[in-house]
């Protein structure tokens, strides 16, 4: 049996505020992840509530990333109306 190819889905980044609002959706019940169409195509999912919604985008490295945190922070402000807004 063949062995599967490593993916890469680039560099995540390490902006403090994206991993803060990633990791606050994650606590509160809102899963934002990737979902691999192919090896180097990406959508993005969301599960909130216990529904799960697929972004109709598809992206690919580094972009999945970027929409990944886009979402996290936007459900973290869209949340947090009495903390400061990232």
């Amino acid at each position: 049996m063949a062995k599967k190819g490593k993916i890469d889905m680039g560099d995540p980044g390490y902006e403090t505020e994206d991993w803060e609002a990633y990791h606050w959706c994650i606590n509160n019940g809102v899963y934002i992840a990737p979902f691999a169409q192919s090896s180097i195509k990406w959508y993005v999912d969301i599960t909130n509530n216990g529904k799960t919604h697929r972004d109709p985008e598809v992206y690919g490295k580094t972009d999945i990333w970027i929409k990944i945190f886009e979402y996290c922070k936007y459900y973290y402000n869209k949340r947090n109306d009495d903390k400061e807004k990232i």
